[in-house]
C-alpha cells in the first residue's frame, strides 16, 4: 500500500492498494471523510482489483482551495483517473456518490461501472453545519489523543458514531483537522445540491443504499433513471447513510457481485 499524487492538476493525495496489472476501482468518500475511511474495505478488494482511495479536496492530505464544488470534484477526479490510466469502476458515497455520478455524465469516457452508495443526483434539505460548528468548538489545545477530540464532540451532541468518525481527520501532534472547515461551510450549499446536467451515462449503475436510511426515496427514481438509464436499485438491510462502515462486509459482497457482471 502506497500513498501517492497526482503529477498534475489539483494533485488529490490517493492510496494505491492491489496489483496494478488488476481491474481498477476509485473509491470516493463522502463529506468530512477521507480516502483512510476506507482503508479495510481497500484492502480486502485488492484481492481482485487495484483499489484507489483518493482524500477529495479540502479533505485529509489533498490539496486546500476557496471552492467545492461538485463540477470542482468531478474534475479533480477526471485528472486523477486520466493520470492513473482509465476508465476504471468507480464507488462514490454521499458526496462522493454526487462526484462520482457528475464525472460519469461529464466524462463517461473514464467510468467503467459505478456504483453510488446512498445519495442522489438530487438537492437536499438538510444540513451538515451542524459538525462543522462542533469541530470548530473543540479545544484542540487541550487535546492529546483521539479519544480526548471525541469526548468533547460528544459533550457538544455529536452521536458516538460520528465522535469516532471525525476524529479519523484530526491531526493531534499538529492540533488542527485535516478539513478545510471555512471552505466547507461556505459552500455547504453546492454540497447538499446538485447541477443541472443535460447528458446520461449509459454504463451499468447501481444505487446501493441502506434500508434504514431516507436519502434514496421512490420519488428520486425517475431523476436517477433519465441521468443513468441503466440503473439498478439494491438495499442493505439493518443500515443507515453511513452503510460501508455499518455493514461492510455486505457492502464489499454488494459491491464484488455488481462488478463481476
Amino acid at each position: 500500500m502506497a500513498a501517492k499524487s497526482a503529477t498534475s492538476g489539483l494533485m488529490l493525495n490517493y492510496t494505491e492498494t492491489g496489483a496494478p496489472d488488476a481491474p481498477t476501482v476509485i473509491i470516493v468518500h463522502g463529506l468530512y471523510g477521507s480516502g483512510r475511511n476506507w482503508g479495510v474495505i481497500a484492502k480486502r478488494l485488492s484481492d481482485r482489483f487495484r483499489v484507489i482511495t483518493p482524500d477529495m479536496r479540502n479533505h485529509g492530505m489533498s490539496p486546500r482551495t476557496d471552492s467545492h464544488s461538485y463540477p470542482d470534484m468531478a474534475g479533480d477526479l477526471a485528472e486523477l483517473i486520466a493520470h492513473l490510466g482509465g476508465p476504471m469502476h468507480v464507488v462514490g458515497h454521499s458526496m462522493g456518490g454526487k462526484a462520482s455520478m457528475l464525472l460519469a455524465l461529464t466524462r463517461p469516457d473514464l467510468v467503467a461501472r459505478l456504483i453510488v452508495a446512498d445519495i442522489a443526483p438530487v438537492s437536499y434539505g438538510h444540513s451538515q453545519i451542524q459538525y462543522i460548528n462542533a469541530m470548530r468548538a473543540v479545544d484542540l489545545s487541550k487535546v492529546t489523543r483521539r479519544s480526548e477530540a471525541e469526548a468533547q464532540l460528544a459533550q457538544l451532541g455529536v452521536e458516538p458514531a460520528l465522535c469516532s468518525f471525525f476524529t479519523q481527520s484530526l491531526d493531534v501532534p499538529g492540533k488542527k483537522w485535516r478539513l478545510n472547515l471555512d471552505t466547507l461551510a461556505a459552500e455547504m450549499d453546492k454540497i447538499l445540491g446538485f447541477p443541472q446536467v443535460d447528458a446520461r451515462f449509459e454504463g451499468d449503475t447501481l444505487i446501493l443504499s441502506g434500508a434504514l436510511s431516507d436519502y434514496v426515496q421512490r420519488d428520486h427514481r425517475p431523476e436517477i433513471k433519465r441521468l443513468f438509464p441503466q440503473s439498478h436499485f439494491a438495499k442493505l438491510p439493518g443500515a443507515g447513510h453511513w452503510l460501508h462502515a455499518e455493514k461492510p462486509r455486505a457492502f464489499e459482497a454488494a459491491v464484488r457481485t455488481f462488478l463481476a457482471g
